[in-house]
């Protein structure tokens, strides 16, 4: 068996991932301090199993995952692999049959560590269990680093038989027998609670005897209890029977009884009923009474308000009428005088015709004199046609003074036939007989 390849990947100073080949027995990594020479020693330590960070050179176990640089972010995760020639089977167990063992062990940031062998999933055991007896292990002599010789020679006789056990091939077989010394322990171990639970279910099994004794005493005594029981239990139905029978007679004559006094009932009902009929009768006709006599006080009210009402009417309009005739003496005072107004302004614009005539006249007559003449015209004009809009906004108040006074007549024609008309209303109502509202109130008063 021969390591052929180192897979680096995130491990310490590795941060991209590095393959180092080794085709010979004997390779040397030749190079300046610090450049990560003993860090693949750590790496192949590291994925053989060893899981104290001390023999890493380092606090914890995540310092072999790469911290990172200035240039560079730190890995998240960490793996290295090595891959073994297996061309002689020097492996065995269930590897063995392959010429090629690749052995892979894998860190993240949590915490999580990983071992695979040839890409399939294991455990922690089962990789030291490959290289039991090879003298390849995380601790064996077969990997010499700085102070591994000084450490070997000081070591003390406990732990040089170790290495020498295992450069002896003896370490398997001594790991088989504390294996099996263990298994031997742990039977011995079962044994004895075997035995310790024997004695604790023989004790139990004589209180589970008596329990059964005492249960089977209990099973023979229920049965007595059921028997009984559905022996009381059909003499209680038969006097359950016998009370049954006899409570249906009682009920046959109770509901004969009980018809008896429905009928009675019945007939009492029955006058009751006639006695509320004659009730709601009586309380109909005092009620459309009081209905009619209600309905006459409101026409009555009615009637009198509508008087009232037209009797202000009335007087309105009477004093309406009074006004308008004063307005209307006024008008026609004031249209006499208008129209005296307007005789008068007709009798100045022929006045002033005349003039115009003689002006024109003398203006033919004295040419010299047409610019006083042309002034005196034009003054001339102007009176006429002040006369002429005064006349004509004289006939216009006239003519709506006229309109008004006709609207106003018939206005007042208007409220003197309504008032005949509620008059005549007034004659034809007929006040409320009082005897007879005297002798409903009384039936009223005899049903209450």
């Amino acid at each position: 068996m021969r390591l052929t390849c180192i897979k680096l990947a995130g491990f310490k100073s590795f941060a991209d991932p590095v393959s180092v080949q080794l085709p010979g027995r004997r390779v040397g990594v030749v190079g300046p301090n610090g450049c990560g020479k003993s860090n693949i020693i750590d790496a192949v330590r590291w994925v053989l199993g060893e899981s104290k960070a001390s023999e890493l050179r380092g606090e914890s176990m995540l310092d072999v995952i790469f911290n990172g640089s200035s240039a560079r972010k730190p890995a998240g995760r960490c793996s290295v692999e090595l891959v073994f020639d297996n061309g002689d089977h020097a492996i065995r167990g269930s590897f063995g049959q392959y010429a090629e063992v690749a052995v892979k062990r894998v860190l993240t940031r949590d915490g999580t560590s990983s071992y695979y062998i040839n890409n399939q999933h294991v455990r922690r055991r089962d990789v030291q269990d490959i290289f039991l007896g090879t003298g390849l292990g995380s601790r064996s002599y077969a990997i010499i680093g700085q102070g591994t010789i000084s450490r070997i020679i000081e070591s003390r006789p406990e732990e040089l038989r170790v290495m020498l056990e295992e450069a002896a091939g003896v370490s398997k077989y001594k790991e088989r027998r504390r294996e099996t010394e263990n298994r031997l322990q742990d039977t011995r171990e079962n044994l004895l609670r075997a035995g310790d639970i024997n004695r604790e279910l023989e004790a139990q099994l004589a209180r589970l005897e008596q329990q059964a004794a005492v249960a089977r005493q209990y099973r023979a005594l229920h049965d007595a209890l059921q028997t009984s029981q559905h022996g009381l239990w059909l003499l209680r139905l038969r006097e359950a029977q016998q009370r049954q029978a006899a409570i249906a007679a009682e009920a046959a004559q109770a509901e004969v009884s009980l018809e008896a006094q429905t009928a009675a009932l019945r007939h009492v009902e029955a006058e009751l009923e006639q006695v509320r009929q004659a009730q709601y009768a009586a309380a109909d006709t005092l009620h459309s009474a009081q209905a009619d006599l209600y309905a006459a006080q409101a026409r009555v009210g009615q009637l009198e308000a509508e008087i009232r009402f037209i009797v202000e009417a009335r007087a309105r309009a009477q004093r309406s009428v009074h006004e308008l005739q004063q307005q209307r003496a006024d008008w026609e005072a004031r249209a006499a005088a208008a129209a005296a107004e307007g005789e008068q302004a007709a009798a100045q614009i022929e006045q002033a015709e005349i003039d115009h005539t003689e002006a024109q006249a003398r203006v033919i007559d004295q040419s010299e004199q047409i610019p006083a003449l042309e002034a005196a015209l034009g003054d001339a004009q102007l009176r006429a046609a002040d006369l002429r809009a005064a006349l004509a906004a004289a006939q216009q108040r006239l003519q709506a003074e006229a309109e008004r006074a006709r609207a106003l007549a018939q206005q007042a024609q208007a409220l003197e036939l309504r008032l005949q008309r509620v008059h005549g209303e007034r004659r034809g109502l007929q006040r409320p007989d009082g005897v007879r509202l005297e002798d409903l109130t009384r039936q009223v008063e005899r049903i209450e």
